[in-house]
């Protein structure tokens, strides 16, 4: 059976352009979460994992390698677990799959690798830009975050933290929390004192 994975960082963020060239053969598994996430950790592509653990799905598409994820290890050792699982990854702007007749594709094995490394880059390119920005608009007075006197439902809060809520019912550790989901410290102490009242 052919399967194709969607991830979208964000939920109000669009799958659109992911689902242009779905087959109507194939099994849709979508996320929507941090590509900083372990791909084993999240929820669609663990249910994922375990129909290809027993047969069900030998062929999967993606439309590029920073679907599965934006860690450079952890792209490599999921394809790594598709391919030993016998598994076609097929890299829709690559035009490329993971396994010819059986066999690794090498050239595939190559420009994935290089593909996951320029992902990985790219995020932590952006994120130093980001702050580099919230930076400068401070020092200019035009940075605004939320609204002074205004707040947060407890609900609204959580419901923008809902990764860091799943990882904490998972009796992950904070720093661990906060390395995966790309939240503060601090926040993940506050979702998990939310939790608790």
């Amino acid at each position: 059976m052919k399967a194709r994975y969607i991830r979208t960082s964000t939920l109000n963020q669009n799958e659109a352009r992911q689902l242009a060239k779905q087959h109507a053969d194939e099994v849709l598994f979508i996320d929507k979460v941090s590509g900083t996430i372990p791909f084993i950790d999240r929820e669609h592509a663990k249910r994922l994992i375990d129909e290809i653990e027993v047969g069900q799905i030998d062929y999967l598409s993606v439309s590029s390698i920073d679907r599965l994820g934006r860690n450079t290890i952890d792209v490599l050792q999921t394809i790594d677990k598709l391919t030993k699982a016998g598994v076609v990854l097929k890299v829709d702007n690559l035009g490329l799959e993971s396994l010819v007749n059986g066999k690794e594709n090498p050239t595939f094995k190559l420009i994935s690798s290089v593909l996951a490394n320029i992902s990985e880059m790219e995020r932590t390119t952006l994120r130093e830009r980001q702050l580099e920005g919230i930076e400068i608009a401070k020092k200019n007075g035009t940075y605004k975050g939320r609204v002074k006197g205004t707040t947060e439902s407890k609900d609204e809060f959580l419901t923008k933290y809902k990764e860091v809520s799943r990882l904490l019912r998972m009796n992950k550790s904070l720093r661990d929390i906060a390395s995966r989901s790309g939240a503060s410290l601090a926040t993940v102490q506050k979702v998990k004192k939310m939790m608790v009242v």
